[in-house]
């Protein structure tokens, strides 16, 4: 992989990688024809059909550990071989004079970190099938890391496009959140008004922690905005701006705590030095074990 593009000095973000990314380094070498075992175009669609790991522009495939990967091939200008594994499958990016044989090479050299990514991403893409919300009356949400029952009840005195969150029984059954909409509400609708009230939350919640935090950080924020990413958790401008994904509002205070202090700790240290991550430690002395959420947990897949 191409070295990492130098973060702009005015604006630090946190992300989660969703495509776990490797590079071989490569020296320019004449290249080689195909040798029997080596990978090879496949022979059709049944033949990639049939692999262990299928992306779903794969044009050519190799066994590894015993398990066939028909993999995607991307000629691009750089100066190495790059494997990105993502939920569709394997892509390998390589510069224009790499031969069959250095692919070949390249891939057996890793063969053990593409399994474990491949089986990782097969198992992250499970997760989020499963994790499609399906909207009715009934249905589960995570809210600051505790689940949440969606009720449809139009009698409550609430708008259609309102909701309110029950005290709990104390028993330690899921609270309600009760909605405005009528038993008959699309899922769209239902979709809408839970999201709606989830943002509402996430702005009432991460402002309550910015406040915390900038406190105990000696920090100063100028202002504090949501976004709809997924995998980019937050972000710091150099000016004092604040953006938080609304996101965030599904994991438990602890995890939102860490990316709140993260943001705020930039700035203080706008990088991610030795320096940035004592200060994060300063107020979230675990904050290793909390950045493994992010990157295992799954999100509800609202769409």
């Amino acid at each position: 992989m191409a070295a990492p593009r130098r973060p702009d000095p005015a604006q630090l973000s946190l992300f989660v990688a969703t495509e776990p990314t490797a590079s071989t380094p490569m020296r320019p070498a004449p290249a080689a024809p195909a040798t029997p075992g080596e990978s090879t175009p496949a022979a059709g669609t049944s033949a990639l059909a049939s692999a262990a790991f299928r992306h779903p522009q794969a044009a050519r495939e190799i066994v590894l550990g015993g398990h066939t990967v028909a993999y995607a091939l991307k000629r691009v200008r750089r100066r190495s071989i790059g494997f990105i594994v993502g939920t569709e499958g394997l892509c390998v990016n390589v510069p224009s004079w790499v031969g069959p044989r250095d692919i070949e090479t390249a891939l057996r050299e890793k063969a053990n970190w593409i399994l474990s990514k491949l089986h990782q991403q097969q198992e992250r893409g499970r997760r989020l099938q499963s994790a499609r919300v399906d909207w009715r009356d009934g249905v589960t949400i995570p809210f600051l890391g505790q689940t949440v029952v969606v009720v449809l009840d139009a009698r409550a005195g609430i708008t259609p496009s309102g909701a309110v969150l029950d005290a709990g029984a104390g028993d330690g059954a899921p609270r309600r959140l009760h909605t405005g909409l009528p038993s008959n509400a699309t899922p769209e609708q239902i979709r809408d008004a839970v999201q709606s009230w989830l943002q509402r939350q996430a702005k009432r919640v991460f402002a309550e922690r910015c406040e915390h935090y900038a406190v105990q950080l000696g920090v100063r924020y100028r202002q504090l905005s949501l976004s709809s990413a997924q995998t980019r958790w937050g972000s710091a401008s150099a000016d004092g701006s604040i953006r938080l994904s609304w996101r965030l509002i599904h994991f438990g205070l602890s995890t939102i705590d860490y990316v709140v202090a993260h943001e705020l700790a930039h700035l203080r240290e706008m990088n991610h030095s030795p320096r940035f991550w004592d200060v994060v430690r300063s107020v979230v002395p675990d904050y290793q074990r909390t950045r493994e959420v992010l990157k295992t947990d799954v999100l509800p897949v609202f769409d």
